[in-house]
């Protein structure tokens, strides 16, 4: 009994290790104690024309003041801010991650660090914020690209659920959350047959199929506003929490994202939403461009599911994925970018080098931006408080040392509601760690480390500690010639 009991506690702490090894070590940030006044930066509003040369002022959270250096300031509160030099830098408002599982899911091999599905195939009353682990080390690593917000998806089932949006840095879901009802989320099926050589079921099984899940969709929003109807002629008509949930959607005052690719996808979601009034943002829309004039006409924006990704038939252009978003705009439809994949946690870092891909392939610079800024808020229905930088907006911008679309650009201070982001994460401390083994083996010097330190925002490595010849373990230091 002894030795099955040892067993059973070793194999329980093997499952748990990989979950322990997945939390994020850094500190969350406390609330802004003080007025911060960043002046001499370049301020790029996203909602106007960038400012050459200005000054952002932002107290509790809240931005207060954004005008060139001449303009005065004449608040009150601002009497002794906080002031920050950024000559040189340039501010922005914080990326927005629009479609993501982010926090939903650690390790995708291990169960049980996977959190993005419910039980059931119609499960409207799940909101994804509950489930977000606000120690996922995904959180940090996202931020130093500019990454500040995301819109956390649920997935599985036709209806698995209700996306919310919260913020990278916090000590609890609640803390996190910026609105944890963001919409309604619906797995639309294919809505024709798949002939592929993959494929093993008959045209006939697979439509049998389609008109299945339809119809599991369609029966959930014709109970829902038989429900509401008979709500609001009894009172005393028991509250369904299932139903109920969908109510902001029925009435119209939240959308409802419909995930869907395909040409025939796209129009039969919008045909049926524009029948039953519903908002609607595809999420996904590879084909979108193909029905751009249906997409228009009943103002339904697309979240792109990102550039770096691989175009869907052996017909089609190469660029195809990477044109879409320089096309959707000009096509004048409304749109944002999210990283490719229905579980893109460990990618949402990328994400402004995805807008940088649209820049290459056509697309504005300053529509990429607002792309993963403004365009991605107004379709989240957070556009209020996010997104751009103007007073009365949150302040979660970012310090930037050039463009963040260009891979080479380093994020040197961000704030999120105002208060101050450590932007330190696991890979951050990978690089000094690995700086500090060839400083030792001799391949760099202590001052070149702590240069690259520096520039990462890392602990730096000790320069005055003596450099072996070789460190224990390790082949002996490249000769001198390579010491450069």
């Amino acid at each position: 009994m002894t030795t099955l009991v040892r067993t059973i506690a070793l194999a329980a702490a093997a499952l748990a290790a990989p979950a322990s090894r997945g939390q994020d070590l850094t500190v969350k940030a406390p609330p802004q104690s003080r007025p911060v006044l960043i002046t001499n930066v370049a301020v790029y509003p996203v909602s106007g024309p960038p400012i050459a040369s200005g000054k952002v002022l932002f107290i509790d959270g809240v931005i207060r003041h954004v005008g060139g250096m001449a303009e005065p300031i004449t608040m009150v509160e601002a009497v002794v801010p906080e002031t920050i030099d950024g000559k040189g830098k340039r501010l922005y408002p914080g990326l927005i991650a629009p479609a993501t599982t982010i926090g939903l899911v650690e390790i995708s091999s291990v169960r049980a660090t996977r959190d993005f599905a419910e039980v059931g195939g119609v499960t409207p009353e799940v909101r994804a914020a509950v489930a977000v682990n606000p120690d996922s080390w995904h959180f940090p690593v996202a931020r130093m690209t500019g990454v500040l917000t995301a819109c956390v998806f649920p997935d599985g089932g036709a209806i698995p659920g209700r996306a919310s949006v919260v913020r990278m840095d916090g000590w609890t879901w609640e803390s996190m959350a910026v609105l944890d009802d963001a919409g309604l989320v619906v797995d639309w099926p294919a809505v024709r047959p798949i002939r592929a050589w993959w494929m093993d079921r008959s045209d006939e099984e697979q439509q049998k199929e389609i008109r299945k899940a339809l119809d599991r969709i369609e029966q959930a929003f014709a109970s829902a506003e038989a429900y509401l109807r008979a709500r609001a002629a009894d009172a005393s008509t028991p509250t369904s929490i299932r139903l109920e949930a969908m109510r902001p959607a029925l009435e119209g005052k939240r959308p409802v994202f419909v995930r869907c690719q395909d040409l025939e996808q796209i129009q039969s979601a919008v045909t049926w939403g524009a029948k039953r009034g519903l908002r609607m943002v595809i999420v996904g829309g590879r084909d979108a461009l193909l029905c751009a004039d249906l997409l228009k006409k009943h103002d339904v924006g697309v979240i792109v599911s990102g550039t770096h990704r691989l175009p869907r038939r052996a017909d089609a252009a190469y660029d195809e994925p990477f044109t879409l978003p320089a096309e959707l705009e000009k096509a004048g439809i409304r749109w944002a970018l999210a990283t490719p994949g229905a579980t893109s946690q460990g990618n949402d870092r990328n994400l402004p080098y995805q807008a940088a891909t649209a820049v290459a392939f056509g697309l504005e610079n300053a529509a990429a931006l607002r792309g993963v800024t403004l365009g991605a808020a107004q379709l989240l229905g957070v556009s209020d408080t996010l997104g751009s930088i103007e007073p009365g907006k949150a302040a979660t911008i970012f310090l930037a040392d050039g463009d963040p679309l260009e891979i080479t650009t380093r994020i040197e201070a961000a704030w999120i509601d105002g208060r101050a982001i450590d932007l330190s994460n696991k890979q951050t401390a990978l690089a000094a760690k690995y700086r500090e083994k060839y400083r030792q083996l001799g391949l760099i010097n202590g001052s070149q480390a702590l240069r690259n330190d520096a520039r990462q925002g890392d602990k730096p490595a000790k320069a005055d500690a003596p450099a072996p010849a070789h460190a224990p373990g390790e082949p002996a230091a490249a000769p001198s010639s390579l010491n450069r």
